[in-house]
């Protein structure tokens, strides 16, 4: 049974321009959605996922500005409210997260706890 929810994060137009344009990358599966969740590991406790994957029965949908995005139920939890940012510049390259219910960061920023 697929559950359809409204986005629990936000992307910001860079996030979702870099998303687009993977996307449309040769050889992209069509078959797959955004995967936005956590998992353990990572410095601080918890490791964000934002990768493409096959969708599962424990998954919820929602779509972000036409992209069809998968996250797991539990996960909804860690992540409400939370931002994904992409930063494109010489310095800083890649996803950022900005979430609000992350007690503690790593000094990566692709860790946190709760």
């Amino acid at each position: 049974m697929t559950t359809t929810v409204s986005a629990p994060v936000n992307f910001t137009v860079s996030a979702i321009e870099e998303i687009k344009r993977l996307m449309n990358a040769a050889g992209f599966d069509t078959e797959t959605r955004l995967r936005v969740g956590v998992k353990g590991g990572g410095c601080s406790g918890m490791t964000y996922v934002l990768n493409f994957d096959r969708p599962q029965e424990q998954d919820e949908h929602f779509e972000i500005d036409g992209i069809s995005c998968i996250m797991e139920k539990s996960h909804g939890i860690y992540l409400m409210g939370m931002e994904v940012n992409w930063e494109g510049g010489l310095n800083s390259r890649g996803f950022t997260f900005n979430n609000p219910n992350a007690s503690s960061t790593c000094g990566c920023g692709t860790s946190f706890s709760v």
